[in-house]
């Protein structure tokens, strides 16, 4: 039996598979991970990623914060893969009861996944930080001048986790409770190296952890089944369609 086979053998003995994914899922997609810099980043702006996506840097910054963001963080023609898609299939049939990601880009549930936390929030809320009113990432993407304002005159800002932010503590909270009752957990594109979601996998009693993933991660001597692959390769290959 190869380790797609085992996957899929896997997935049908349970009943209650929690996804746990980070930017390798997207990247597929064409999103690229911003932590990945090309050779002409260096050459676009002068700070990293980290200093950039940061809440000191947004109030500091706006204007330079958002020509990275509207540059690097907003791909709203990206689409679902065959990761996403076949995750909302196994959710629709009962098997995934929930999908924690720490991506920001919407496509799980472009793909139609429902049960779906966003650990660092999401590029499709946008919120005034005056008068509180929503605009979505079409707005923040083409709205005039360097910095996009709200018909009040205030700054609209994306509802995503900055460094040296808190994460969402409602998110936290279902996504420990997903994981307490998973009887499986899937982790799949990330390197399980950004805290504190990371660690959040800690709450996963039961003894079935799947890991996909390209690169060496710090819980693959936990996992029971270790895939190095990328995931967009991995499911569509795990055969059949389920039909309850």
């Amino acid at each position: 039996m190869n380790q797609i086979e085992e996957l899929q053998k896997m997935i049908d003995e349970h009943e209650n598979i929690v996804f746990f994914g980070g930017a390798g899922v997207s990247t597929e997609s064409g999103i690229p991970d911003f932590r990945s810099t090309d050779g002409l980043y260096h050459q676009e702006y002068d700070y990293p990623p980290e200093t950039i996506l940061s809440h000191t840097f947004f109030q500091r910054e706006p204007k330079e914060f958002f020509r990275f963001y509207r540059n690097k963080m907003l791909e709203l023609d990206a689409k679902p893969n065959p990761a996403h898609c076949k995750l909302a299939q196994l959710e629709q049939v009962g098997k995934v009861k929930a999908v924690i990601t720490q991506n920001i880009d919407g496509l799980h549930q472009l793909a139609g996944s429902k049960e779906v936390y966003e650990l660092h929030g999401s590029v499709h809320r946008n919120y005034c930080m005056k008068c509180g009113k929503f605009y979505d990432a079409r707005y923040m993407k083409e709205a005039p001048g360097d910095i996009p304002k709200c018909s009040c005159g205030g700054i609209i800002k994306p509802d995503v986790v900055l460094y040296k932010e808190a994460l969402d503590q409602e998110t936290i909270r279902k996504s420990i409770a997903a994981l307490s009752k998973a009887d499986m957990v899937i982790v799949g594109g990330t390197s399980l190296v950004v805290y504190p979601a990371a660690g959040l996998l800690d709450y996963f009693n039961g003894e079935d952890l799947v890991l996909i993933n390209k690169s060496a991660t710090s819980r693959d001597r936990s996992a029971k089944l270790l895939i190095k692959m990328p995931i967009g390769e991995v499911f569509p290959r795990s055969g059949q369609e389920y039909d309850r």
